[in-house]
């Protein structure tokens, strides 16, 4: 029987460039979104859709429950269309409260449904002041101010929540800041880039490989190391879709 795996934000920009990767290495995947006009997109490309809001804890329990799926990937954000500045104060709201509630109903429906293993996507610009490159060890800036600090908590809360499960072996991939189809952007941006379909393979390689943990997942520069990746996962932030691959 083949293993079954439910992607949390299967439409989002990562969400979407994983599911041709866990498709081909022969996983039944099972896809959430919060829209129903999403579903057929999710169809055509060979996810069973589940149409389910993360916030609705007892509609998440009854899902995962019915499917029990051996692995849950958590690749849900909340953040508006080309990251629009003018937005990104109330999205930034909006984004910690899916990694605090959000994120606690899903390992909790995980958890209820007998996963064995939980990958979710958190953040590699969320460090304190340091010295840099920064490696997993470094604390988060939980002493940021203003919008930085509602979203240093939110990512905060979600790898206490994803890490703390018992029971489940649990890997937080921080991602840098994503680039490429689907995102954004099409070059790369921020201090700590990584183009999604590298982040995509991420989350793949953390379900082959790894013991859980966290892994910095960025190119490597003066910011943020991804050498841990490397080492454990055998992640290279040259890593693409294959060819022919839908995205």
């Amino acid at each position: 029987m083949r293993e079954k795996i439910f992607v949390a934000g299967a439409a989002g920009a990562i969400g979407a460039a994983l599911v041709p990767l866990l498709t081909e290495a022969g996983y039944d995947v099972y896809g959430s979104t919060r829209r129903a006009d999403r579903a057929h997109a999710l169809q055509t490309r060979g996810v069973a859709p589940v149409v389910v809001d993360v916030f609705d804890a007892e509609a998440l329990r009854a899902a995962l429950l019915r499917i029990r799926p051996e692995v849950v990937v958590h690749q849900l954000t909340d953040l508006p269309a080309d990251l629009d500045p003018k937005l990104m104060a109330e999205a930034a709201h909006r984004n910690a409260r899916v990694r605090t509630e959000g994120t606690r109903n899903l390992v909790a429906a995980a958890l209820a449904a007998g996963s064995r293993r939980l990958v979710a996507q958190s953040i590699a610009w969320a460090y304190a002041p340091g010295r840099t490159p920064h490696v997993e060890d470094d604390p988060l800036d939980l002493q940021a101010e203003g919008i930085r600090r509602v979203s240093v908590g939110g990512v905060a809360a979600l790898e206490r929540s994803v890490l703390g499960a018992v029971g489940i072996k649990a890997t937080v991939l921080r991602y840098g800041q994503i680039y490429g189809p689907g995102t954004s952007t099409a070059v790369p941006k921020g201090a700590s880039p990584v183009h999604v379909e590298a982040a995509a393979w991420a989350a793949v390689m953390a379900l082959r490989h790894a013991q859980g943990g966290v892994f910095n997942i960025a190119e490597d520069n003066a910011e943020v190391s991804s050498e841990k990746a490397r080492r454990e996962l055998g992640w290279y932030a040259s890593l693409r879709l294959p060819r022919g691959s839908a995205s």
